[in-house]
């Protein structure tokens, strides 16, 4: 096992994490800007749900190895003949190596249990990919495998229990094969926010999060007393005791997706900012830090997160549109805590970062914002009075992204303070002009402008602003008179008496 291990690790840099990039995005960069973007974020690894030539031809030249997908309507042409699935190779691997790095292809998604019909193709897919691969010489070079979903694994804790659904060992038992005759990886989409979600009342959110616990609150699995740390490490493990039941110990799993949506409905009440921050943060840390599982230490599972970008067109529920790491403009979601782990990444270990006002957004969902934000989000917006150095341009835009920074920088920057009800985003471009600095672009010391908390535009907004500020102001009076009367009463009924 560790000797098929270090064949596979040579083969594509293992333990990496990769993003997988899905295209239901409004607002896509074009395909040289997504290659440079990548460049500029140090990220080494992706992976297409197609063979898109204009981004296979922008990566030329890049080291990003690519893994590029067969999707499901093609695979009753491929399954069904070899010319196909020849032609199929010549077209989107052969016409781009070795200047694009193609380092695998994923036939398929989650066919056994999202498409059954197919699920006879799937092999002979494989089957005639792999040949097509031996006949232009690039079987050494680029894996065939499909993805998975977890679901195939039953019983799955305690790992050294789980199964494959017996249902589907006619298909499993010869897949395995292939993928151990070929020095392939098992593809699986492991996802413990489900898990979680289907499970709260028996899987800890800590330890579905990768957070450290004592030993005391650890998974332990009963036969085998392995401890587990995590929900992902069990995932896998399941999956490696699943395939030993079937006798085949020399298949390696890569994780193909992972993540945690930052944001949802009602019904998901975990999808949250901060617990994707947390999720993505320490996946990143584990898996660079090749820690291995339990079972097997000494291997370390590569990972694609899902996904690059929030995919804005996808349909219902919520967080299906809000899994992504970036907006589709490149601005960060969020930043990652990944500190320390490489350069995987680059906007964690940008020198600064700003709120401002996103684009096309509802101006009154923005007004309102903007009021909140220099009433009782208590934000400096001294500068984008009139007269001062931000008040040009005097529109909504403008001042709400001042006013936004401002109380974002002084919350620290703290996960969820850039959202103002999905009207801001993070940035790493510098949004100051001229004279005009913004309050992430300077230090501020500790002699600032005394704060006026109201803002100025030509619109019936005005009146609201200025009532929230008399509110404020009666506020604080009301403050001051309290606790002098706290301190001030009992010395006085101390003299009475």
């Amino acid at each position: 096992f560790t000797q098929h291990h270090a064949a596979l690790s040579d083969q594509t840099n293992a333990p990496f994490v990769g993003v997988n990039i899905g295209t239901d995005v409004s607002n896509l960069l074009p395909a040289p800007d997504l290659v440079n973007f990548l460049k500029n974020q140090k990220i080494t690894h992706i992976r297409l749900y197609d063979a898109n030539p204009d981004i296979l031809r922008a990566l030329s030249g890049t080291d990003i190895h690519v893994t590029i997908s067969v999707p499901n309507n093609q695979l009753l042409a491929i399954g069904s003949s070899n010319a196909t699935a020849s032609s199929w190779i010549r077209k989107n691997v052969a016409a781009f190596r070795p200047a694009t790095r193609i380092s695998a292809v994923s036939v398929g998604d989650e066919v056994l249990t999202t498409l059954p019909s197919a699920a006879p193709l799937l092999l002979p897919a494989l089957l005639s990919l792999h040949a097509a691969l031996v006949e232009s010489n690039l079987h050494k070079d680029v894996v065939v495998s499909t993805p998975h979903s977890a679901s195939i694994i039953l019983n799955p804790f305690p790992p050294s229990q789980a199964f494959f659904n017996q249902t589907l060992e006619t298909f499993i038992l010869p897949l395995l094969h292939f993928l151990s005759q070929t020095n392939s990886p098992l593809m699986l989409n492991l996802y413990p926010y489900y898990v979680f979600m289907q499970n709260k009342n028996l899987v800890p959110l800590d330890n579905t999060l990768f957070k450290t616990l004592p030993a005391s609150k650890q998974m332990v699995d009963p036969n085998t007393l392995l401890h587990y740390t995590n929900l992902l490490d069990a995932m896998i493990d399941a999956a490696y005791f699943s395939m030993k039941n079937l006798n085949v110990s020399d298949v390696v799993v890569l994780v193909t997706e992972t993540g945690w949506p930052s944001k949802g409905d009602s019904k998901e009440p975990y999808a949250t900012l901060s617990n994707a921050v947390t999720f993505n943060s320490n996946l990143i840390k584990h898996v660079l830090d090749r820690s291995g599982t339990p079972l097997h230490p000494e291997t370390t599972s590569s990972v694609y997160i899902y996904e690059l970008f929030n995919e804005d067109l996808r349909s219902p529920p919520l967080s299906e549109a809000y899994w992504g790491l970036f907006y589709g403009n490149a601005t960060p979601a969020y930043l990652l805590r990944v500190s320390g782990v490489g350069a995987f990444l680059a906007s964690d270990n940008a020198n600064q970062t700003y709120c401002v006002a996103g684009d096309g957004v509802d101006l009154k969902v923005l007004q309102a914002a903007l009021d909140w934000a220099c009433g009782p989000g208590r934000a400096n917006c001294s500068e984008i009075q009139p007269g001062e150095s931000c008040f040009q341009p005097n529109n909504v835009k403008n001042h709400a992204s001042y006013a936004f920074d401002s109380y974002y920088q002084s919350q620290g920057k703290s996960p969820g303070s850039c959202d103002f009800k999905g009207v801001a985003m993070i940035t790493t471009t510098d949004p100051s002009r001229g004279s005009c600095i913004f309050p992430g672009s300077r230090s501020l010391s500790n002699k600032t402008k005394q704060v006026v908390n109201i803002t100025h535009s030509s619109n019936a907004g005005d009146n609201l602003r200025l009532r929230a500020f008399r509110s404020i102001e009666i506020s604080a009076i009301y403050d001051i008179l309290h606790n002098y009367l706290v301190a001030v009463f009992p010395l006085l009924l101390l003299f009475v008496l």
